[in-house]
């Protein structure tokens, strides 16, 4: 498989060169299942690293939240019982219950714990992600067998509210709905084989792949969606209702260990999406910091190009993570 790529050349008069010519270059990338295109930009900095005091923000935000213990079992909703006899669904300190805004014929929220208000990315273990992950499993699979014409699902996360999150509190969302969402139609059109050759092609070549966790293949993303793209794909799965406990286990260890590097980057906003298709398959970003004034990473070029602009490259990405999945 070719995975196409240009570098684009550009030439400015630099005001902080006497105002001589300045060469700059970029370069333009392909992504090989979905065609969309991505910009790298070399050391722009256009995302940089926390300077905020989250855990203090944390305490401010304390105080009436609806998924703390003081509240959560009062003001959240409950499934219908032909779904989920109990009304939410617990796996360890995950619980999970319908989103009280539905944006899916079936959509759900799961808690890492109620207790778990503050949850920086170094404390994301592998147990509080795959219980997490478990729940949301589970809700997909009683949902689709109480209704199956809600044939596609996908779980995700905002995670603080650059992200996208209206609540502090983490938290994670599963859909179940008859309707794709655009992603899922495009990834849904991709043939096996073309993704089996895709992952022979990124294992070969080595600069993005990070290592088979034993069913699953992660490596950085070659044309990236968002800054600092992670992804996963799941041989053997199409929908996440495929998975079985001990890929919920492995799906938790890969994310806790993306999240940890996230953490030791410097950030603490993210975006994730596990998706169905011909292979499920997962995208995980980092996105803007919370401070008082912070540059959003979603411009005119991600949401209306449809194009990444990143600053740092899916190589240095893998060199930095490649160990925590070796």
């Amino acid at each position: 498989m070719e995975l196409r790529s240009e570098r684009v050349e550009a030439t400015i008069l630099d005001p902080r060169h006497g105002f001589q010519p300045a060469p700059a270059s970029f370069e333009v990338r392909w992504d090989p299942l979905t065609g969309h295109t991505a910009r790298i930009l070399d050391k722009s900095n256009l995302l940089p690293p926390s300077d905020f005091d989250l855990e203090a923000f944390a305490r401010e935000t304390r105080e009436g939240c609806f998924f703390c213990p003081e509240k959560v079992f009062d003001v959240t909703p409950k499934l219908l019982p032909e779904i989920w006899s109990e009304g939410r669904i617990r796996v360890g300190q995950a619980l999970l219950f319908p989103n009280i805004q539905p944006y899916a014929r079936h959509s759900s929220v799961a808690i890492y714990g109620p207790e778990l208000h503050y949850l920086p990315l170094d404390r994301m273990s592998t147990k509080v992600v795959a219980d997490n992950l478990g729940a949301q499993v589970e809700f997909v699979k009683a949902a689709q067998r109480y209704d199956p014409d809600a044939r596609w699902s996908s779980l995700s996360a905002n995670h603080m509210l650059p992200s996208g999150s209206s609540l502090f509190h983490p938290h994670t969302q599963a859909a179940v709905d008859p309707h794709p969402t655009t992603m899922q139609v495009l990834l849904a059109g991709v043939p096996e084989a073309t993704i089996r050759d895709y992952l022979d092609t990124e294992r070969r070549l080595g600069a993005r792949h990070l290592g088979n966790s034993g069913r699953i293949e992660w490596l950085t993303s070659f044309a990236p969606v968002g800054f600092n793209e992670i992804r996963a794909f799941v041989p053997g799965a199409a929908g996440v209702g495929d998975l079985d406990d001990s890929l919920v286990e492995e799906l938790g260890r890969g994310l806790s260990a993306a999240l940890n590097v996230y953490a030791e980057m410097g950030f603490q906003s993210f975006n994730w999406a596990l998706y169905g298709g011909t292979v499920l398959n997962l995208r995980l970003v980092t996105r803007s910091n919370l401070k008082p004034l912070y540059r959003s990473d979603a411009a005119y070029f991600e949401r209306l190009h449809w194009q990444g602009m990143v600053d740092t490259s899916p190589e240095e990405l893998a060199e930095r993570a490649r160990g925590r999945f070796s």
